[in-house]
């Protein structure tokens, strides 16, 4: 994945159930991601090379992975796409030297819920409360 995916990533998020676009998936924001963590995040497009219709970024502290914006477009699902782009982020993170890596979803996106079952991450961690706080006046940051 490179900054030039934006537009078709954008579009992407847009039109993938349970996934929200938010302010902090702007341009500016994802150049910047993608620039900290490079050869971390992937896409992937149809047979005639128009849009995107799978996406999985990943980056990393230093000591933790971060799996994020892990979406495949309806009409492309159960192709292994998904599987494959995690597989792609797990490894190249796992190369960077990283041993843990962590995701969030939705609290209402189910079919997530499902998939990240079926491959094997646990969805419970009892011992972690996640906290947040928006530092800009942007419900939507």
């Amino acid at each position: 994945m490179t900054p030039d995916d934006h537009a078709d990533f954008a579009a992407m998020m847009r039109r993938t159930p349970g996934v929200v676009l938010r302010t902090a998936d702007g341009a500016e924001a994802t150049r910047r991601y993608l620039e900290r963590n490079p050869g971390l995040s992937f896409v992937a497009r149809p047979p005639d090379g128009q849009g995107i219709v799978a996406c999985a970024m990943a980056g990393h502290d230093g000591r933790r992975g971060y799996l994020q914006h892990v979406m495949v477009d309806p009409d492309y699902r159960h192709l292994g796409l998904a599987r494959t782009m995690v597989d792609r982020c797990l490894t190249a993170l796992l190369e960077a030297g990283i041993e843990k890596v962590h995701l969030d979803t939705l609290a209402d996106n189910i079919e997530a819920h499902r998939f990240w079952r079926h491959l094997g991450w646990a969805d419970r961690r009892d011992e972690i409360v996640k906290f947040s706080r928006v530092l800009v006046e942007d419900t939507n940051a």
